[in-house]
C-alpha cells in the first residue's frame, strides 16, 4: 500500500511534537517531509535563555538531532522558506526551488516577536528575541558593547535581561505596565520579583513609554527616547513586548485567519480540511496559545486525526504558568487576581522571599499566585481544574498537599504524597504513574533517561525537582549513580567517567583513538567533547598523550584572556603575589611601549594588563620577561598570600614563603577547571583561604588545610581537610589532593562539585588515610609537571602556533597563478 504524503511547514516544538505523536500511533502511514526556515534541527526554544546566560550550549537544547529524522525516514529540509502552496494541485513550493506534493499539510509556523511601531527599529542592534539567531546576536553584542535595553517586562524580557547581565552588560528593562509580568503575577508578586532582580544588578523603568530609538553615524542604535523626553544609552535593544501568530503563509494561500489560523476542534483549518495548523500560529475558539502545554495538547489531537484513529477533540486549555525566572520560582493559574464574590487567602514573607495568594469562590479554589515557593503549584492547579470543594481542607490549604494531616496524605515528601494520576509535567501532560512505570519497566535511574523516555521536565524544566523526587522514591539507592550516567555531549551516550575509564583501561592516547574505541557518533566530535577528551588524555598519560592545542578553548590557544572588545589581558605570574622593583619596571615599560590602556590589580594579588592587541602578545610576554600567570587556562591561577609572620604582628606562620613554595611546585598544572589557592598566616584569614580550592591557614602548631571552596557565582565555603605540622606536609597533602582531582574530576567540574560528587571521605581515604597512596599521587603530579613548558617563552615545546598572532597585513601576499 502506497504511503500518503504529509508535509509539515515548521520544524519547531509544536510541529515536530505532532509528528512524534503520529509516529507512535501510525509509524508507516505517511511519507513525511518537514521544512524549516532555521538552519537547525528541532530544539527547545524555552531553553534559549540558559544558552544566552551561558548556562547551556546550543547542542544541549536540541530535542531531535538530525539522526532522529533519518531513523524515522523523515525528509528534513532546513534553511528553506515556503513561498507558496498550490492547494488545488496539493503542492508546497520553497525558495530553494523544491516542490513537495502532499495529501495532508500541517502548518506550524509559530509566531513572530512584536516590534514596537516607533522610529528607529531598522537600526543595527535592534532585534527581537525568538530564535537561535537572535540569541547568538545578543551573545555577540555582549562581547562588543556595554549598554543594553530590553523592552518588555514579561518572562521573555526578564530572561533576556538576565542573560545579558550575566554576560557583563549594563541592562535596563523598560516596561509600560505598572508591574512586571502582569499577566502571570499580581502586583505584590510583581514588585517582589522586581526587588529581587534589582538586587542582582538589573535596572527597571516601570510605566515608561518608548517614543523612539536614536542612532549614531554608524547606523547603530545608541539610545532610547521616552515620551517624557528622557533618554538612556543603548547599543543593543531587545524587543520582548509580546508575540504575534505567524500567519503570513496562511494568508497568502487563502486560509481564514483571525488572531491566528482559525482551526476546528480537530485542528483542521476551517478553509481547507486537508490542511492542519498547530501551535502559536493557530487560533482555536478565538484563542492563540503561547505556552507549551496547550501546544502539545493540540499536537496529540492533531496526530490522532492524522493517524485516522477516530476523532479526538481539542476543546481548549486551562493554562497555568509555572516558571523559573532567573532562579526565582513563580506559579500562577486561574483567576489569581480575584474579583466580585471571591475571597483571598494570603501568606506574605518578604524577608524570606515567599508570597502565596489563593483565591476561593463558593468553597472552590479558582486561582493561585505563588512566588518563591511553588512546590504545591501542580496540586493547586489540579484543584482548580477539578472544581472540587475545598471546605474540608480549607484550614490546611495554604500549607500544601503534604501537610493535610488526617484529612489527606501523610508525610513531607511531595512525590510520595501524589497519586499516580496526578500530573507532574504540565508542559507534556505526564503523570506520576507514567514516570514510575517508565522507571520500573525500563530500569531508568537518571534524570536524563526519564526525560528521554517520558519527556517529563524536558520543556520548561520547572518540574525537575519533583521528577527527581519521584526518581529517588522509585529507584531507591540506585539513584545515587545517576550523575555518572549523564552523556558527555550530544556526540555520545558515554558519560565523563565512562570516557576516563576507557582511556585508562584501553591505554588510549589520542582523540581519534577515543572516538574509535567508544563508537563516537560524530567523527570529529564537537566543541564540548574535544576539550574534555584532550584534558583526560594528557592528565591520564602525561608525556605520552600528545596535547592538541586546537582542542582547547580560544583563551588557551592564545594564552591570554580575550576581552569583550576583542583585545586580550595578560597577567604575569608573581610567586605568592610577591614582586620586585625590576619586574614592576618591565611591566611599566611594556605598558608604555604597547600602549596598553588599563593596568589593574586583581583579586588574586597580581597585575592585570588589559587591552593588549593580539598581535602584540608575544612582544609583551618577551619584554615583561615573567612566567605565564595561566590566568586564561583551566589550570592553577594564583596562590594568594598575606604577609604572615614576616611582617604582620598577628602572623603565626610564614605564609608568603609557603605560598611561593606552593605556587612554584604547582604553577604548570592543568586541571579539569581553574584552581585557586591561598595561604593565610593566622586564623584572621586575610588571604581568604576559606573560599579557595585549597586553602592553608597558619596556626600556632602548624597549618590547617581546607579544600573545595569556591568564591564564584555561588560561594562555597571550603571544608576542613586536615592539620599538619610542616611546610613539606602542606606541599604533599595539597598536591596529592589536587592530583586526585586531576585524575578523577570531570572536565569543567570545580573542586567543590567534584568533592560533592565523590564525597570528602573518599578524598580523605585516598590522601590522608593511606600514606602510600598520598605519596604516589604526589609523585605522579611531579612527574606530570616536570619539564612542562612555559607557553609564553617555550613556544615550540608548548606547541604555540605563533601564526595566530600575525596580522593579515604582515602576512606574505600570495601571487596569482
Amino acid at each position: 500500500m502506497q504511503k500518503m504524503k504529509l508535509v509539515v511547514v515548521g520544524n519547531g516544538m509544536a510541529g515536530v511534537r505532532t509528528v512524534e505523536e503520529l509516529l507512535k500511533l501510525q509509524p508507516d502511514l505517511y511519507e513525511i517531509t518537514i521544512i524549516g526556515a532555521e538552519p537547525h534541527p528541532n530544539y527547545n526554544r524555552i531553553l534559549l535563555s540558559p544558552v544566552l546566560a551561558g548556562e547551556q550550549t546550543l547542542d544541549q537544547i536540541v530535542l531531535n538531532p538530525r539522526e532522529w529524522y533519518a531513523e524515522h525516514g523523515i525528509a528534513l529540509h532546513i534553511g528553506q522558506w515556503v513561498t507558496g502552496v498550490d492547494r488545488r494541485a496539493r503542492v508546497v513550493h520553497t525558495d530553494a526551488g523544491h516542490a513537495f506534493p502532499y495529501d495532508r499539510l500541517l502548518i506550524a509556523t509559530g509566531s513572530n516577536p512584536f516590534i514596537l511601531p516607533v522610529p528607529g527599529t531598522d537600526l543595527g542592534g535592534v532585534i527581537g528575541y525568538r530564535d537561535i539567531a537572535d540569541t547568538q546576536a545578543m551573545i555577540d553584542a555582549a562581547v562588543r558593547h556595554r549598554h543594553a535595553v530590553v523592552i518588555g517586562g514579561g518572562l521573555l524580557g526578564l530572561e533576556a535581561a538576565n542573560g545579558l547581565a550575566k554576560r557583563g552588560m549594563d541592562v535596563t528593562v523598560v516596561h509600560i505596565m505598572p508591574w512586571l509580568m502582569e499577566r502571570q503575577l499580581d502586583e505584590t508578586a510583581g514588585k517582589l520579583l522586581q526587588a529581587s532582580l534589582e538586587q542582582r544588578g538589573l535596572k527597571f523603568m516601570i510605566g515608561a513609554q518608548t517614543e523612539g530609538l536614536l542612532g549614531g553615524e554608524d547606523g547603530r542604535v545608541k539610545a532610547v527616547r521616552f515620551k517624557d523626553g528622557t533618554e538612556i544609552p543603548a547599543e543593543l535593544v531587545v524587543m520582548a513586548a509580546g508575540i504575534r501568530p505567524n500567519t503570513a503563509l496562511a494568508q497568502t494561500i487563502g486560509l481564514h485567519c483571525d488572531r491566528g489560523i482559525v482551526v476546528t476542534d480537530t485542528l483542521q483549518t476551517v478553509t481547507d480540511p486537508r490542511i492542519y495548523a498547530v501551535g502559536e500560529c493557530a487560533a482555536h475558539r478565538g484563542v492563540a496559545y503561547g505556552l507549551v502545554a496547550p501546544l502539545f495538547e493540540q499536537a496529540k489531537v492533531c496526530a490522532n486525526h492524522l493517524a485516522q484513529m477516530g476523532i479526538g477533540r481539542y476543546t481548549g486549555s486551562q493554562v497555568s504558568t509555572k516558571l523559573k525566572v532567573t532562579g526565582i520560582d513563580l506559579f500562577s493559574a486561574g483567576n489569581f487576581m480575584g474579583g466580585e464574590g471571591t475571597e483571598q487567602i494570603l501568606l506574605s514573607d518578604p524577608v524570606g522571599g515567599v508570597y502565596k495568594k489563593l483565591v476561593v469562590k463558593d468553597d472552590k479554589l479558582v486561582g493561585a499566585c505563588l512566588y518563591g515557593d511553588t512546590v504545591d503549584g501542580s496540586w493547586y492547579f489540579k484543584l482548580i481544574r477539578e472544581g472540587r470543594s475545598i471546605a474540608d481542607i480549607r484550614d490546611h490549604l495554604m500549607f500544601g498537599e503534604s501537610n493535610l494531616g488526617d484529612t489527606g496524605h501523610q508525610g513531607q515528601n511531595k512525590a510520595a504524597a501524589m497519586a499516580d494520576a496526578d500530573e507532574v509535567c504540565g508542559c507534556n501532560g505526564v503523570t506520576k504513574g507514567t514516570i514510575c512505570k517508565a522507571i520500573q519497566d525500563k530500569g531508568l535511574f537518571t534524570l536524563d533517561e526519564v526525560r528521554r523516555h517520558t519527556k517529563a521536565s524536558g520543556s520548561c524544566g520547572s518540574c525537575t525537582g519533583l521528577v527527581e523526587q519521584i526518581l529517588m522514591l522509585t529507584a531507591g539507592g540506585d539513584y545515587s549513580a545517576a550523575p555518572s550516567k549523564k552523556a558527555l555531549c550530544g556526540c555520545t551516550d558515554h558519560g565523563h567517567q565512562d570516557v576516563r575509564d576507557a582511556i585508562r583501561q584501553q591505554h588510549l592516547t589520542s582523540i581519534p583513538e577515543v572516538y574509535a574505541a567508544l563508537a563516537w557518533r560524530t567523527p570529529n566530535g564537537c566543541a564540548t567533547c574535544r576539550p574534555a577528551i584532550n584534558y583526560y588524555l594528557i592528565s591520564t598519560w602525561p608525556k605520552e598523550a600528545k596535547d592538541d592545542p586546537q582542542s582547547r578553548f580560544i583563551n588557551e590557544r592564545s594564552h591570554a584572556n580575550i576581552q569583550k572588545d576583542g583585545t586580550y589581558s595578560v597577567i604575569p605570574r608573581m610567586w605568592g603575589g610577591e614582586t620586585t622593583a625590576d619586574e614592576l619596571r618591565r611591566i611599566a615599560d611594556a605598558v608604555d611601549k604597547y600602549r596598553i590602556p588599563t593596568v589593574k590589580v586583581t583579586g588574586g594579588q597580581r597585575i592585570d594588563l588589559l587591552g593588549v592587541r593580539k598581535e602584540d602578545l608575544p612582544g609583551v610576554w618577551r619584554d615583561i620577561g615573567m612566567p605565564s600567570g595561566h590566568a586564561y587556562a583551566k589550570a592553577l591561577r594564583t596562590v594568594k598570600t598575606c604577609v604572615g609572620s614576616e611582617w604582620c604582628r598577628f602572623g603565626t606562620q610564614d605564609s608568603t614563603q609557603m605560598g611561593k613554595d606552593l605556587e612554584r611546585a604547582l604553577w604548570r598544572m592543568y586541571a579539569p577547571h581553574k584552581v585557586k589557592l591561598a595561604v593565610s598566616g593566622c586564623p584572621r584569614n586575610c588571604a581568604e583561604s576559606g573560599i579557595k580550592d585549597v586553602g592553608v591557614i597558619g596556626v600556632d602548631s602548624g597549618w590547617e588545610i581546607y579544600v573545595a571552596g569556591n568564591g564564584g557565582i555561588k560561594t562555597e565555603v571550603a571544608q576542613f581537610f586536615c592539620k599538619v605540622k610542616t611546610a613539606e606536609e602542606v606541599l604533599e597533602v595539597s598536591g596529592a589532593f589536587l592530583q586526585l582531582y586531576r585524575e578523577e574530576g570531570w572536565y569543567l567540574e570545580r573542586t567543590c562539585h567534584y568533592v560533592a560528587r565523590v564525597g570528602l571521605d573518599h578524598c580523605k581515604k585516598a590522601v590522608l588515610d593511606d600514606a602510600a597512596s598520598r605519596r604516589a599521587l604526589w609523585e605522579r603530579l611531579q612527574f606530570s609537571l616536570d619539564g612542562e613548558p612555559d607557553p609564553w617563552f617555550e613556544h615550540a615545546q608548548a606547541q604555540v602556533d605563533l601564526r595566530q598572532f600575525d596580522t593579515l597585513s604582515a602576512q606574505q601576499p600570495v601571487e596569482a597563478a
